[in-house]
């Protein structure tokens, strides 16, 4: 062993004096969602006219343009008729045009919003209503602020019953680890009384009432729980009594997102053996028991294309709305299907054929198509992007942002950040400004040296790419604009995620050149080259390492008690390779990566499925990981809290020196407005490529 290195054990076996510790304060965690930053949705509708093909003059823009809105629904004449009186005690003197129940995430809180829309036919001229709100009445119908209480979850398919509001939220805790959070609930508009529907220990997803309002049919787990799946999910279609969530009973084996027709015909979507995602209706028998048993089921639309997330309106029994992903198209789009003929009548590619249409939804007469999408600039709007947005925290003095960009990584002094955005590396202000990029390559992972200015750490190559592929260290002096770059290992045997220690004499990262994955620690100035250590060693995979401020443990995450299964675990180790122990269990198959230390050293902050998913992930865009939260831990292994709530895939968070004041931060750069993609597995083309296998990695859990 290099006499080197001897110094280098010597001087962690204890602690860095406190003068070499980063500041601490800094309560604010900064960290990626997949694609996010550029969904900007918005609700629109069509005119659902089975025998004229529309134009972009009939699309018409229901909400606000400036939020991220989604998944709507029109209320039908019942359920809205005492709803304005009942929310603004207004008169009735003037009906709205139009009115909307829809997701909406505004000032870093997902929350329901009710609108009220005047203005006759294409809602061009518009009433300002009492509330002083031009253009439509807004409304709240979750506001737990008026209480002074913010309650953080994620919010999803709302609907409205009478005076009742039924919707899905994550804020209750199962309590049990990869356990998804999703739960439905009904709110009365009048009493304001919250009822939970769902049964503890049980995960539903995407309510559906009934024309009645008796019924509730959701897709659920029913006790089995979630196996990880990230595509379609292995739900069953549950219904119970809307009123207090009692008769539950399993109709349909295999299923997902249902829609009522009338009281005893229900719709819904599933992979068949073809693997199409198709349609299919079930048939609830008029008496008798019902079961499984005793609901007829059967497939609607024929193979050759997937279709799912159908929707229904009492006036039109023969039409049903779907979305689709047809072979031809790498977009999916809104269509209507005549269950009596067969045939497909195409309603947004006609009007905006080149981009994604989400989760349609029918007026109660059968007259609107509703649907999300991407407003963008194809639309003729410009998408709103920040650079860092503000995401409500549910812990006090702790402020969360949702940074435009992957890995991101905070430079000593908390002025500037260091990210990645696929190919390119790139350092910022904290405030927006002065943008470079200081390294054109392929690179993933960053980490500012804690004592050279300015020196940034990457990983320069290919993410996911085979254990052998070539992956290097390299550092990036981002202050010089010559000879900045320098290699610092030399074999390119997929060698990343680096961490400097804090004295920055030292870098630990991981290497496959064992034929396996374990971490190693180098010299962070010449690189492996002056010194090289092997600190864990075996026929598993160790990696996103992260040296805590004082020295004295690294933490990583590990696929040791199950190697090459995909599950992840959190460990801490002395740099000195003594003290091994297990930090955080993900549980069975669980995963929990990219570890980041606060800068007092007493808590980590990382990325886990410990939540399940929020939400069926076929309602959204691609995503490779549709179930990553924020959490943090302390070091001892206590305190586990759950900081974000969405059904997007959030990752790679980094912990900031400096306390960020939560307040959005605009973008001073150009962006691709709405540029995501639709689900990477919906682009099976014909029966030969039907073998679709589940992907596991992502941008942001690459192991």
């Amino acid at each position: 062993m290099p006499l080197v290195f001897l110094c280098f054990l010597l001087q962690f076996s204890s602690l860095l004096p406190p003068s070499l510790v980063a500041a601490s304060g800094g309560d604010s965690i900064v960290f990626t969602t997949l694609g996010r930053s550029v969904y900007a949705f918005d609700v629109f509708t069509l005119p659902a006219d089975e025998n004229r093909a529309p134009s972009a003059a009939d699309e018409t823009l229901i909400t606000d343009g400036e939020s991220v809105n989604f998944n709507g629904y029109f209320p039908s004449s019942s359920s809205s008729s005492s709803i304005i009186s009942l929310l603004t005690n207004q008169s009735q003197s003037l009906r709205p045009d139009l009115e909307l129940v829809y997701v909406t995430e505004r000032n870093g809180i997902s929350r329901i919003f009710y609108d009220a829309i005047y203005g006759g036919t294409g809602f061009s001229t518009r009433r300002r209503s009492a509330l002083e709100i031009p253009h439509r009445l807004q409304i709240p119908l979750l506001d737990d602020e008026q209480k002074n209480e913010v309650r953080v979850s994620f919010k999803d398919r709302p609907s409205l019953s009478g005076d009742y509001l039924v919707y899905v939220s994550t804020h209750e805790d199962p309590g049990e680890s990869r356990t998804s959070w999703a739960a439905v609930y009904s709110r009365s508009l009048r009493s304001g009384t919250t009822r939970r529907l769902t049964p503890y220990g049980i995960a539903d997803f995407s309510p559906s009432v009934s024309p009645s309002g008796v019924w509730t049919a959701v897709a659920s787990y029913g006790e089995k729980g979630w196996a990880g799946e990230v595509e379609e999910l292995s739900t069953d279609i549950y219904i119970f009594l809307t009123r207090d969530g009692t008769r539950r009973v399993k109709v349909v084996e295999h299923g997902g997102w249902p829609c009522w027709a009338d009281d005893s015909t229900l719709y819904f979507h599933r992979r068949g053996d073809d693997q199409w995602l198709s349609i299919y209706r079930a048939i609830l028998p008029s008496d008798g028991e019902i079961s499984t048993d005793s609901v007829i089921i059967e497939r609607l639309t024929p193979p050759g294309l997937h279709v799912f997330t159908p929707a229904t309106s009492p006036a039109n029994k023969n039409l049903i709305a779907v979305a689709s992903r047809r072979p031809d198209s790498s977009f999916r789009h809104i269509e209507l299907f005549n269950l009596v003929t067969g045939e497909f009548k195409e309603l947004t590619k006609v009007v905006s054929p080149n981009s994604h249409h989400f989760n349609p939804f029918i007026s109660a007469d059968g007259t609107r198509i509703g649907y999300h999408k991407c407003r963008g600039d194809s639309n003729g709007r410009k998408s709103n992007t920040l650079f860092l947005e503000n995401v409500r925290s549910p812990v006090s003095n702790l402020s969360l942002f949702r940074i435009d960009g992957s890995f991101p990584s905070f430079s000593p002094a908390g002025d500037r950040i260091a990210f990645v955005n696929f190919p390119g590396l790139y350092v910022i202000h904290r405030d927006g400004s002065n943008q470079q990029k200081v390294y054109p390559g392929a690179a993933f992972s960053t980490a500012w040296d804690p004592v050279r200015e300015g020196v940034v750490y990457t990983s320069a190559g290919p993410d996911f790419a085979p254990l052998s592929s070539q992956v290097d260290i390299i550092s990036v002096n981002v202050d010089d604009d010559e000879s900045n770059i320098k290699k610092l290992t030399k074999n390119g045997e997929n060698n990343a995620f680096p961490s400097p220690s804090p004295d920055g004499k030292w870098i630990v990262f991981r290497s496959g050149r064992s034929g396996y994955k374990n971490l190693y620690i180098m010299d962070a100035v010449d690189g492996e080259n002056k010194a090289l250590h092997r600190l864990t060693e075996g026929q598993w995979t160790d990696t996103m390492c992260s040296w805590s401020p004082d020295g004295d443990w690294i933490a990583f995450a590990s696929d040791r008690h199950n190697p090459g299964a995909g599950s992840f675990d959190l460990f801490l180790i002395h740099p000195n390779g003594t003290g091994l122990r297990k930090l955080f269990q993900s549980g069975s198959a669980g995963r929990a990566n990219h570890p980041n230390w606060s800068p007092d050293g007493k808590v980590l902050v990382f990325t886990t499925d410990n939540a399940g998913i929020s939400a069926e992930p076929i309602s959204n865009p691609h995503h490779y990981q549709p179930y990553g939260e924020i959490f943090t831990i302390k070091m001892d292994g206590s305190d586990l809290q759950r900081l974000t709530h969405n059904s997007y895939e959030d990752g790679t968070p980094t912990w900031s020196p400096r306390y960020i004041s939560p307040v959005n931060v605009q973008n001073s750069y150009d962006v691709e407005p709405c540029g995501f993609e639709d689900c990477h597995w919906l682009n099976q083309k014909n029966k030969a490529q039907n073998e679709i296998k589940p992907d596991l990695t992502g941008p942001r859990c690459s192991p």
